[in-house]
């Protein structure tokens, strides 16, 4: 094929070349006129300009092909990784502007009047603010980025958070702690320091984790062509240099930070917000974020609200009456709190539905100043909730939105005048009160 491509271009080359000329021929001869157009039509006409490129185009990917494989750099693996999560972000854009025009039939609230402008979540590598669809892609090339700094500690973040299916991770984990693990009791043993890339429990354990052949070329290993038994070629392994002591110690300290690695996830931002005493207080408008439904399912529950009443009405068993209201619980993703103190004041935050009840309290004692002291928080209906009761907000009713009541425990509140005690005037910390609002 290729003397095919070689012979095609020699005879455009032969016939760019001119009209021919005798040997005896004066070399100042003027050429003879150009044919005319009907006489030319006969004759086999030179190849336009653009299938000279062709064809050389074709005969530089046959040549591409005969080239021997190059190995592509780490650098150049990550680069490519970042391209894909770029794409990856751009394409999950578009899908959401595609199910945004889908579900546009459904009445949208205006921002102005939102409880609460949306769902965010933080970067814990990065300290930035993210939304739902950017969180994923963010983490990741930040966690790409982290190579620069610390090779090991990255690809462990890499293999933990890269991928998905747990029972594969551990699989490699184990695999790759053994590999340290051989090497460290038989530091001399050239066989326990190579790696050879064609292994099948390599291939499928540890190869196709994202992550683990970062991690292995952390600990010092390095890819090199060796010549195998039995074969004319060589093959690809990943190859340790013989370790000193403390290197080997060092090994162990980074196998050990595989082993206890854990995935990287964007951690729920809470929005801590203040509002002055307001008659609004029980009144929330929700953006679709902390709805578990789409469009179409979100259109179908507003249209089956006016049946509510009637369901009401109807007897029915304690047990459908449960099953009914987890049904409902299931339906949604987070839950927005607000929680009314005795200044009258109110506190605001964002929670996940299935977030425990502890985790609430923690979030209304970091945000007073006399945090120390004990308190109740009482929801709808007159039950007090239990600081240490393990149960998510959605078991106690707190979904999608719901108001609190706080209430200082007043045994404690007794001692301490009796003491005499005074407590801070102000129950809320600084910064709430400096960003302090007033309900819509």
């Amino acid at each position: 094929m290729k003397k095919f491509f070689e012979d095609i271009k020699k005879d455009i080359k032969f016939k760019s070349a001119g009209p021919g000329k005798k040997l005896t021929q004066d070399g100042s001869t003027k050429p003879e006129a150009v044919q005319s157009s009907s006489s030319a039509k006969h004759h086999r006409c030179v190849p336009s300009e653009g299938a000279q490129r062709a064809g050389e185009a074709a005969l530089a990917r046959i040549e591409q092909r005969q080239r021997p494989k190059v190995h592509t750099s780490q650098d150049a693996i990550r680069n490519q990784v970042k391209r894909e999560l770029e794409a990856e972000a751009a394409a999950l854009a578009e899908k959401e502007k595609a199910d945004m025009a889908e579900g546009s039939n459904v009445p949208v609230k205006d921002p102005a009047y939102l409880s609460v402008s949306g769902v965010y979540f933080t970067c814990p590598l990065t300290g930035a603010t993210l939304t739902k669809s950017e969180r994923e892609a963010h983490i990741k090339e930040a966690i790409l980025m982290r190579f620069e700094e610390d090779e090991v500690e990255a690809s462990v973040m890499m293999i933990h958070t890269f991928n998905k299916d747990r029972e594969k991770v551990k699989a490699a984990v184990d695999i790759m702690s053994k590999y340290v693990e051989n090497i460290c009791k038989n530091p001399t043993e050239e066989k326990y320091r190579k790696i050879k890339l064609s292994n099948k429990v390599f291939q499928e354990k540890v190869q196709c984790v994202d992550g683990s052949r970062e991690f292995l070329q952390a600990l010092g290993f390095t890819s090199t062509m060796l010549p195998v038994e039995g074969s004319e070629q060589e093959e690809e392994f990943l190859v340790l240099p013989e370790q000193s002591t403390d290197a080997l110690e060092l090994m162990k300290e980074r196998r050990d930070r595989l082993q206890r690695g854990e995935p990287v996830r964007a951690q729920l931002d809470r929005q801590p917000q203040a509002f002055r005493s307001s008659p609004n207080a029980t009144r929330f408008e929700l953006p679709p974020e902390f709805y578990n439904l789409s469009p179409e399912e979100l259109k179908k529950e507003q249209q089956q609200r006016s049946e509510l009443v009637e369901k009401n009405a109807m007897l029915r068993t304690k047990a459908m009456r449960e099953k009914e209201e987890q049904r409902e619980r299931r339906k949604y993703n987070y839950t927005l709190l607000r929680v009314r103190l005795p200044d009258g004041n109110l506190l605001q935050g964002t929670f996940y539905a299935w977030d425990r009840v502890p985790t609430l309290f923690r979030f209304v004692r970091e945000s007073l100043v006399d945090g120390w002291q004990p308190f109740e928080l009482i929801v709808p209906g007159g039950q007090k909730l239990q600081e240490d009761e393990e149960v998510a907000l959605a078991e106690c009713n707190l979904v999608p939105a719901a108001l609190l009541t706080f209430a200082w425990d007043a045994a404690v509140q007794a001692d301490i005048a009796a003491a005499g005690g005074k407590r801070s005037p102000a129950l809320l910390k600084p910064e709430l009160l400096e960003t302090i609002r007033t309900l819509s």
